[in-house]
């Protein structure tokens, strides 16, 4: 099932236990503005190549827009509309004064030179720096995209309306970006994995972890686990996958990432298939990597007791439904990695107020952010008598869906 259809799914269901209004409901879910662009630029061979360049600007009613760029060669309308759309909901669990957006551009940003990449960046900018800024629609990284890219928008966009730190985040922290950002959304799953398993009664020392990607948020996660006193038993990336009952070795398995760009051939576990890592036996599976991994066909045989989507839609709504007969507790992407947003929200803050704060500040307000939106998820779950998923979409949809009321939608 596409991200599209999924997070539209949900959003019915939410609609439906809320009993929003059916022109609300259709309103909530029609984006506020499709951007799409032409970014024609000369390559260092001196031809000249296009691409095609998208902003899904989804909702604005409780704040500027917010979402990350991507630069991936499958980059296509629909998934960029499924992802601004879960920005929308992402940012009202979290509580901060943000809508939702994507955007992307269609390229292999591994073919293209660094000044080929700044290019493209620059007139992208170019042509959508009029709708995008602080206070509109505020850019972040996302795949194959990083602090690099963004701080080529912040220059490009200053030329056109004077300093501007707060029209991205995830900057360079040269450039105003924030302390703690770069394990922000890693962070946030360790907390949110805490709240979790302190609601049944359990802690991270106890339990065993199943991590699937180690890229950025992967591979924090795994970091931060095991600095807990959490064992991680198993983890893979694009190169492979390798596990150890006794507990990998985080610290040299990182190491040994960098310098091998990935985890294949590391000798401080076996190898297994990347495909079982998600059926291995655990306590606690971490989907980390690409959306819809689980699935109708492997979600039988996942032995997990609880899943934390560091992904963004790692789950299929068929897969949900069968985990949850099976008594898996599921929490959200929605929730669950939103400590990447939050930080970015710190971030802009802090370049407003022209004040930066120390990482000890940024890491203490991340925590207040994720126990308080746990909570106010599992209240949404008793007033509705419903699962995680369902608690967090009831909470998001309900928090946009009164502030565009408030607004006066309809005068």
């Amino acid at each position: 099932m596409n991200a599209l259809v999924a997070t539209s799914r949900n959003f019915k269901r939410a609609a439906k236990l809320l009993g929003l209004d059916s022109k609300l409901e259709k309103s909530l879910l029609i984006p506020f503005r499709e951007i799409k662009v032409e970014c024609t630029i000369p390559k260092d061979d001196g031809t000249l190549a296009s691409f095609v360049g998208f902003r899904v600007q989804h909702d604005n009613a409780r704040g500027p827009m917010k979402g990350g760029i991507r630069y991936h060669h499958e980059v296509d309308p629909d998934e960029v509309n499924a992802l601004a759309q879960l920005m929308t909901w992402k940012t009202a669990v979290a509580n901060i004064p943000y809508g939702g957006a994507k955007g992307g551009i269609g390229c292999s940003p591994g073919e293209l030179s660094i000044s080929e990449l700044e290019r493209l960046t620059r007139v992208f900018t170019q042509k959508i720096h009029d709708l995008i800024g602080i206070h509109t629609d505020v850019p972040a990284p996302d795949m194959g995209t990083n602090p690099q890219t963004m701080a080529w928008i912040l220059d490009e966009y200053s030329k056109f309306h004077g300093y501007s730190p707060a029209v991205v985040t995830g900057k360079p922290i040269d450039l105003g970006g924030s302390l703690g950002r770069d394990a922000a959304t890693g962070r946030g799953v360790l907390f949110a994995t805490e709240a979790l398993l302190a609601e049944h009664g359990k802690n991270i020392k106890d339990q065993r972890f199943v991590i699937q990607g180690f890229g950025n948020v992967g591979s924090w996660a795994a970091q931060l686990i095991s600095e807990a006193g959490g064992k991680v038993i198993a983890v893979s990336d694009v190169t492979g996958a390798v596990k150890n009952a006794k507990g990998l070795n985080i610290e040299k398995l990182l190491k040994h990432s960098v310098e091998n760009r990935g985890i294949r051939g590391f000798n401080g576990g076996e190898s297994i298939e990347p495909s079982c890592l998600l059926t291995e036996d655990c306590d606690v599976l971490i989907p980390a990597a690409l959306g819809g991994v689980i699935n109708r066909e492997n979600a039988n045989e996942i032995r997990a007791k609880f899943i934390i989507e560091a992904a963004n839609h790692p789950t299929d709504p068929e897969a949900d439904e069968i985990l949850s007969k099976k008594g898996v507790a599921i929490l959200p992407d929605i929730y669950a990695n939103s400590g990447g947003v939050t930080v970015s929200y710190f971030e802009w803050v802090q370049n407003i107020q022209g004040f930066m704060w120390d990482e000890d500040k940024v890491n203490a307000e991340l925590k207040t952010y994720m126990i308080r939106g746990f909570k106010d998820v599992k209240e949404m779950c008793r007033t509705h008598n419903c699962d995680l998923r369902m608690g967090a979409f009831t909470l998001g949809v309900n928090r946009v869906a009164r502030a565009t009321v408030l607004r006066g939608w309809e005068a």
